[in-house]
């Protein structure tokens, strides 16, 4: 479990810490102060920098543009860099960094940085789809280094394009797909949740097993007559349906209807609920990061989501990262500290100003304080 974390160089933080962390951490701070880009480091880093879940961190970011390549005749995504470093310039010597120390004091270190490409045009292409784009090799590779546990034993360089970018054909294709055996299982929940391919797959994982109880427990949190759900795949259930952020491939069983009734009928807050507790049930050990994680939840139901979290994630051993905006969110959290048996340091609020090189932590006693105190946390 993640202690503390130093970031250097990294979208918008020259230097940041956070510290003394928990079990469940909620991130807090305005717009603009670098609560998400905090969840994107600690990914990156429990991930060792593995490439493919860069790419799909800016691809979520709109970071990248559609290359027309002529000699595949198709268009292809670049993306470009530089806005992963602090001031969104990248010179040869430029580099991100992520240092985390674990509950042992034991302190890893993850580098990305950018080096000036000087050796003669002589590459190993066995490693790439195309063998036919020399020409468009650039000046500068972008390089990965980790001290971690050794996942990456070698430095791992790739090749950037004139214009500073990666495209998808660039990607070596060990990079293609993301495998199991990673320092850390983490998984990440944007505001606009996991989609029906993630969610069927995660709940096909736990199915008939002790932890799809879990999953109801939760799901009674918002309505409290669902007694079943079950998975019907997505081309059972919407064949015609391909709308990004579509609600389907579940139905769920009520105690006082006949009938079973699509997911999709419901509410957001059912499928927000179903996507941290699936996810959280297929992460033992891991870490979860959660944007935004009180999106489409009424402030009634925030205190059983709080307390669903913390006993899931005692009970699997997952590190929560979490941010919001909303005082209703954190407020909550208080009165669960209120009424549970909580450590000083099992769950923390992390307030993220722009101007400062250090969180604001608060344990779970400050926590309580404040909230009895009327102190805005936030």
């Amino acid at each position: 479990m993640l202690q503390s974390l130093h970031i250097e160089n990294f979208r918008s933080f020259q230097e940041f810490d956070l510290e003394n962390l928990g079990k469940i951490n909620l991130l807090v701070g305005e717009n603009n102060s670098g609560k998400t880009s905090i969840l994107e480091a600690i990914e990156i880093f429990c991930y060792n920098g593995h490439l493919n879940i860069i790419l799909q961190l800016m691809e979520y970011r709109g970071e990248y543009f559609w290359n027309n390549n002529q000699i595949q005749g198709n268009r292809e995504r670049e993306y470009v860099i530089r806005h992963l470093f602090h001031g969104h310039e990248i010179n040869p010597g430029n580099q991100f960094l992520i240092r985390g120390t674990d509950n042992n004091k034991q302190e890893e270190e993850l580098i990305i940085c950018i080096d000036s490409y000087i050796r003669e045009i002589n590459l190993d292409l066995t490693d790439r789809e195309d063998e036919s784009d020399n020409e468009n090799i650039g000046t500068l590779d972008l390089i990965i280094k980790s001290n971690q546990i050794p996942l990456i034993i070698e430095p791992i360089e790739v090749h950037l394009l004139p214009n500073d970018t990666i495209s998808q054909k660039s990607v070596p294709r060990k990079f293609k797909t993301i495998h199991s055996g990673f320092l850390t299982k983490t998984k990440r929940i944007t505001p606009l949740s996991l989609d029906i391919t993630d969610l069927t797959q995660l709940f096909d994982n736990i199915v008939l097993s002790p932890n799809e109880q879990l999953i109801i427990e939760a799901l009674q949190i918002i309505e409290p007559k669902i007694e079943r759900i079950a998975s019907v795949g997505k081309e059972k259930y919407s064949i015609n349906s391909r709308f990004y952020g579509e609600s389907g491939g579940f139905v769920i069983k009520f105690s006082d209807q006949r009938h079973p009734v699509p997911i999709g009928s419901l509410g957001d807050g059912i499928w927000r609920i179903l996507s941290i507790i699936l996810a959280m049930v297929n992460l033992e050990n891991g870490v979860l990061l959660v944007d935004e994680i009180d999106t489409g939840l009424h402030f009634t139901t925030l205190f059983d989501m709080w307390k669903v979290i913390l006993l899931t994630a005692r009970k699997l051993n997952i590190q929560v990262f979490a941010t919001t905006h909303n005082s209703d969110c954190w407020t909550s959290l208080a009165s669960l500290i209120q009424k549970e048996e909580i450590e000083d340091n099992e769950i923390t609020i992390q307030r993220i100003e722009r101007d400062r090189k250090k969180a604001v932590a608060f344990n779970s006693k400050q926590i309580v304080i404040a909230a009895e105190r009327g102190i805005e946390v936030r």
